[in-house]
């Protein structure tokens, strides 16, 4: 389990570095919220980095490992609503395939538990089984959800036939 952590815990801590202090910074990062329409963008970009790094270090530390993987199934299911919905299964085609897999795998972390090696089996913290599985997946999704009917206000589509549909116009 130790390997299982230490691949996807740093993951997601540069993850939402990078959110934070990559090439385009909190300030990019603001920007792409705000249009995908996640508002307001610049308290959701604070709050996803520090949200990643956060779950990452404690899912990489093994520490309190069914909140770590809480916060990972919430994470990518708005990711996956809010980036991904619409683009197909495959990743390469921005598609859900890489966030489905990060929150399952999550899930199961928390259904088998961080392992001996971690900060919860140091402290002796029974935490995992089924129930903290469905705990985890069940969290996941209510933050998710809350977050969603709150924030999430994209722009409208263009339908086919609409004015300002490129496909029809010429």
């Amino acid at each position: 389990m130790l390997i299982v952590r230490l691949a996807l815990g740093p993951m997601l801590v540069v993850h939402g570095a990078n959110k934070a202090f990559g090439p385009g910074g909190i300030a990019g990062t603001t920007g792409w919220f705000e249009a995908i329409g996640l508002r307001p963008g610049w308290l959701h970009a604070r709050v996803a980095a520090a949200t990643e790094i956060a779950a990452g270090l404690l899912l990489s530390l093994g520490l309190l490992t069914g909140l770590a993987c809480a916060a990972f199934v919430g994470l990518m299911l708005v990711a996956a609503v809010t980036d991904h919905r619409g683009k197909g299964y495959f990743v390469f085609k921005g598609g859900w395939e890489y966030v489905v897999l990060v929150a399952m795998v999550a899930v199961g972390i928390a259904s088998v538990g961080p392992g001996e090696w971690s900060l919860d089996g140091l402290l002796d913290l029974d935490v995992s089984g089924a129930w903290w599985a469905l705990g985890a997946a069940a969290l996941g999704v209510a933050g998710a959800a809350v977050l969603l009917a709150t924030s999430y206000r994209p722009a409208p589509r263009n339908r086919p036939g609409d004015a300002q549909d490129e496909s029809v116009a010429s």
